[in-house]
């Protein structure tokens, strides 16, 4: 783990670790995500009642001011003793309140089935999709999301309950299991003959449950993202909050230590050859232009990126990043 982290020891418990994560892990982060403070956002969703503070003002819960009856305003919300003491008609004014809906799209595909530290991508994005589940429900927000594969996919459509929270991370959990069962990913035929393996098809069928004003977590390691995906979230980000986890491996960005090493994708072994400085230099200088690449897209789409290291607590790394971006 990096050394720069403050790492609290009661944490750690949270942290899932190994290729395929339990449920039981899924359900225990309710409890980390308990520890985080509420993500604060700009958009909220007109026309629907709920439980955030918006700009507009209507028949809510919290008590804007007092001014003076207009006409047409509701008689219901004339305050008679304010009416009383200063001989004219006033109404209350109360800020009204909305509700964000949160939708979460968890890649678990095969390119998430990689790790060389404490988990594998496709845990820590499951456990980050977890936290952020229960960061929603415990707030009040509807909840709902995608979960994709290399084959199919599964839209949970978003609802305030702790059963469709359970519901998500169900179909979270499934696809998790699936993936040590995979042997060639790319001999595998999807059930539906629509279906398209990558991030623009996944986008694009998040657009189907996602209304104005929803704040969107997309998690995945953003490999298959292309200049359609691309399109899809420009289109999503205009009026929704977008945030983009990208989760990683230390291997992904670093060579190992120099040495002979052998690899596998559970279909096809091979070995790979660490001394040469050069390659070293190139492999590292190519992973940091990916990162680039991806940073500079999406700031052009105003959308924040969240970075998650397979080696590092999850819940402290989200916290970290609340902190930077609020």
């Amino acid at each position: 783990m990096s050394a720069k982290m403050q790492i609290d020891p009661h944490h750690t418990r949270y942290q899932s670790t190994g290729a395929v994560i339990s449920l039981q892990q899924l359900l225990m982060q309710r409890y980390a995500a308990k520890t985080l403070e509420y993500l604060a956002h700009n958009r909220s969703i007109a026309g629907i009642s709920g439980l955030h503070l918006s700009k507009m003002r209507g028949r809510g819960i919290d008590f804007e001011e007092f001014r003076p009856y207009q006409a047409g305003d509701d008689i219901r919300l004339i305050d008679w003793r304010v009416t009383a003491r200063t001989g004219k008609p006033f109404t209350k004014v109360f800020r009204e309140e909305r509700e964000r809906p949160v939708i979460i799209a968890t890649d678990q595909t095969h390119n998430m089935y990689f790790g060389s530290q404490i988990a594998f991508k496709s845990v820590i994005a499951a456990q980050a999709a977890a936290v952020f589940c229960w960061l929603a429900i415990d707030n009040g927000d509807r909840v709902g999301g995608l979960v994709f594969s290399d084959t199919k996919s599964n839209l949970v459509r978003p609802k305030r309950s702790r059963r469709s929270a359970l519901h998500l991370l169900n179909q979270i959990y499934s696809y998790n299991q699936h993936l040590q069962y995979v042997q060639d990913p790319e001999s595998q035929i999807p059930t539906d003959p629509d279906f398209r393996p990558g991030l623009a098809h996944a986008l694009g069928q998040i657009r189907r449950i996602t209304k104005p004003g929803s704040t969107l977590y997309i998690i995945s390691d953003f490999i298959t993202l292309d200049d359609r995906a691309l399109q899809y979230l420009n289109q999503l980000s205009r009026h929704n909050n977008v945030i983009c986890c990208m989760v990683y491996d230390a291997l992904e960005e670093t060579l190992p230590v120099p040495g002979f090493y052998a690899i596998t994708d559970g279909a096809i072994k091979g070995s790979i050859n660490t001394h040469s400085g050069k390659a070293r230099i190139r492999y590292r200088e190519q992973f940091k232009q990916r990162i680039s690449d991806l940073e500079t897209e999406l700031d052009r789409l105003r959308i924040r990126l969240l970075k998650l290291r397979t080696n590092q607590l999850v819940v402290e790394q989200i916290r970290q990043w609340t902190a930077q971006t609020s």
